[in-house]
C-alpha cells in the first residue's frame, strides 16, 4: 500500500512577515505534489527584463528541522513558458538559516516578464540530508570509470 502525506511529513514552522500578510502560504497544489508552491510577495509589480535577476521575497520565514533542508527550485511552467528559472537551483535553506525566504529569479527568455503580488514564482521541496566528513587517504579506490571527466562516456 502506498504512503500517504500524513504519514511521511515533517513540521516546518513559519513566520509570516507584515508584506506576506494575506499571501498564500507555501503549499502542495496537488495531492502527489513534492513541491510546496511558493508566491511573490511583492508591493510592486517587478517586470524582469531578459539576461536579468532579482531577488524576490516571499513574505515568511521558516524553520527547517536539523537533519532536513528546504529546496529551492524552478516552477517548469515558467522556465518552459517564459525562460524564468532559478539560477542557483535547487538553491538550499539550511536548519539554522532564519531569514525571509527569498527566490532569486533569473529572465533567460527573449520577452520582459512581470512578477505580480501573489504569482507562484517558484516551489520548495523538503528533504533529508545527512552530514558527511572527509578521511584523508594516501589513494581513492578504483573504479571503472577511474578519472573519465564530464562527457566522457559520450553525448
Amino acid at each position: 500500500m502506498p504512503a500517504s502525506r500524513e504519514n511521511n511529513t515533517v513540521a516546518i514552522q513559519c513566520k509570516v512577515l507584515p508584506h506576506g500578510v494575506g499571501m498564500p502560504l507555501p503549499s502542495y497544489s496537488t495531492d502527489h505534489a513534492v513541491g510546496m508552491d511558493l508566491a511573490a510577495a511583492v508591493t510592486d509589480d517587478i517586470v524582469l527584463a531578459p539576461g536579468d535577476r532579482v531577488l524576490v521575497p516571499t513574505g515568511i520565514q521558516i524553520a527547517v528541522p536539523v537533519g532536513f533542508e528546504a529546496q529551492i527550485r524552478p516552477r517548469s511552467g515558467l522556465a518552459s513558458k517564459n525562460g524564468v528559472v532559478v539560477p542557483n537551483s535547487p538553491g538550499t535553506i539550511d536548519p539554522d538559516y532564519r531569514g525571509e525566504v527569498k527566490i532569486i529569479l533569473m529572465n533567460l527568455g527573449t520577452s520582459p516578464f512581470t512578477i505580480k503580488r501573489g504569482m507562484r514564482i517558484a516551489q520548495m521541496v523538503i528533504s533529508p540530508v545527512v552530514n558527511g566528513h572527509l578521511e584523508i587517504v594516501d589513494e581513492l579506490p578504483e573504479t571503472g570509470r577511474g578519472h573519465g571527466g564530464f562527457g566522457h562516456t559520450g553525448v
